[in-house]
């Protein structure tokens, strides 16, 4: 069996991805595949937590603005993603996985309450720890949940399983002159506005030494060729 070359990580996941094809809801059989790519990753050893996000639901700035005020918009962005987590929860469970859901907030009818402890014991145990409600509170994307979740449990790398194969110069969609990098530091991230994560998960990860994975969770498989060390996408250094 292989062995990782991440021993644990991070894996966050946008709740657009959940969709699959479609723009909202919830495609479960796309969701079947990234839970037997997490399988493949428990099975030969790495530590999963995962962190959702909500946008096949709610998006709080977006969905919200001009309606809502901005902070109950975001309140319901971190149910949207508790949603997401008890789907992905329940699909694991049924493939015979040992998982745990931790919301950043009390939610104790649907899941743990969220402490460090308790996820890395779980993490150590060979639980996949899900983690819902960003990081409970407004004005913060769940890729800075996933970036502050990732220092909590001292992971060795954040996975970004995006709808881009990797980090361009430019957008790509605009940008006919746009290169993907193979790899490229945190620094050239935040001087040229890369889209990575938001500014604030980046410099998080910058300070507390975690490099991030960024590629296409289109092939589900590619979660363990990115746990693997294998080049996926783009890999974020330090």
């Amino acid at each position: 069996m292989k062995t990782p070359a991440y021993k644990r990580v991070l894996i966050k996941v946008s709740g657009e991805a959940l969709a699959g094809g479609k723009s909202t809801g919830l495609d479960f059989a796309f969701i079947d595949e990234v839970c037997k790519a997490v399988k493949q990753c428990v099975d030969m050893g790495a530590q999963i937590a995962i962190v959702v996000g909500g946008g096949n639901f709610w998006r709080g700035l977006k969905n919200g603005e001009g309606h809502m005020e901005r902070s109950r918009a975001d309140h319901m962005g971190m149910l949207a993603t508790v949603m997401n987590a008890l789907a992905v929860s329940d699909r694991m469970e049924q493939q015979g996985m040992s998982v745990k859901v931790m919301t950043s907030v009390a939610m104790t009818t649907f899941a743990d309450v969220y402490t460090r402890r308790d996820a890395v014991k779980a993490l150590e145990n060979g639980t996949v720890v899900i983690f819902g409600g960003g990081t409970g509170n407004p004005y913060f994307s769940t890729d800075t949940a996933a970036a502050l979740r990732a220092c909590e449990i001292d992971a060795d790398a954040i996975l970004l399983a995006k709808n881009v194969d990797g980090v361009y110069t430019g957008d790509p969609r605009t940008d006919p002159t746009a290169v993907k990098y193979d790899s490229v530091p945190y620094a050239e991230v935040l001087e040229k506005h890369l889209n990575v994560m938001d500014m604030t998960a980046t410099s998080l990860a910058m300070d507390n030494k975690i490099p991030a994975v960024v590629f296409p969770l289109a092939d589900p498989e590619n979660i363990v060729r990115a746990v693997l060390g294998e080049n996926v996408g783009t890999t974020v250094t330090l």
